[in-house]
């Protein structure tokens, strides 16, 4: 049993030894801002809603800060446990809210989250019916700066399209080639990754499916016969249902072929700004 001197002792080293100092916090001297810095490549759940669904995925984070010239450093690990914190899913209004969390953890008044994810969408063939899962992939970015908050979705959707001079000048046939088109968008509102996914699929000469029966795969065949595009067709097409939505505010749309006659690809790409 410790008697009383030694108990005395023992907190107090106890004491000591919790006392660590706090290096990041302390005064630098070159007096030179740093716009960001933080945490990258950081494999971390998240929760996704869409269309009032809760989805989880996993998605590779990239978090920082604006560290002012007086400070030595940031709280590196403090972004790890914002990260751990998040236990809602994330529509636009949520991650807006969850920026200023992340801010205040980390007593800053301007920072980014950038966060990249698989996402899937279940999906019913066009004449059969039957239902499968797509892939699709997204990404979360979210930004203060100068005492304006932004945030952007953006999505990746697989697609199909046939060429139109490839059809006019052939006797029959003509080539066609999966394309993915790209669109980054600023959200003034909430918009469900479902919608984002349809601006590009319904501007493509056909849409995709994983699983098809032949009847589907028979629609699909004629259906992008019929409705041969350009990449630059598509891109416009895109960036005319993007015009259209007002919760829509900057934006670019890329779209890339992955020309199935040639070993490069077709590549449009429209912005406004």
């Amino acid at each position: 049993m410790l008697r009383i001197g030694d108990k005395m002792n023992h907190m107090t080293n106890l004491k000591d030894a919790l006392h660590i100092p706090d290096t990041q916090s302390a005064r630098d001297e070159r007096h030179l801002a740093i716009q960001r810095v933080g945490v990258k490549s950081v494999r971390y759940p998240l929760l996704l809603r869409i269309a009032n669904v809760v989805s989880p995925t996993v998605a590779m984070w990239a978090l920082d800060v604006a560290l002012p010239a007086e400070q030595k450093g940031t709280h590196m690990s403090r972004f790890v446990a914002w990260l751990d914190a998040l236990d809602k899913p994330l529509d636009a209004s949520a991650l807006r809210a969850e920026l200023n969390v992340m801010l205040a953890k980390l007593h800053a008044t301007e920072g980014r989250v950038d966060a990249e994810f698989p996402f899937f969408l279940r999906k019913r063939a066009p004449v059969t019916g039957v239902q499968s899962l797509l892939e699709y992939q997204g990404r979360w970015i979210a930004e203060a700066r100068g005492g304006v908050e932004t945030i952007w979705a953006e999505v990746v959707v697989p697609v199909k399209s046939l060429c139109p001079c490839s059809k006019e000048i052939s006797d029959y046939g003509a080539h066609n080639q999966r394309s993915h088109v790209t669109i980054r968008a600023e959200l003034l509102a909430d918009i469900d990754w479902a919608e984002l996914v349809r601006f590009a699929e319904d501007s493509a000469s056909s849409e995709i499916w994983p699983m098809l029966k032949r009847a589907d795969e028979k629609w699909i065949t004629e259906r992008a016969y019929e409705n041969p595009k350009f990449v630059e067709g598509m891109v416009r097409d895109v960036a005319l249902r993007l015009n259209a939505d007002a919760r829509i505010g900057r934006y670019s749309v890329d779209v890339e072929n992955f020309e199935s006659i040639h070993a490069h690809s077709a590549y449009a790409r429209i912005e406004r700004s």
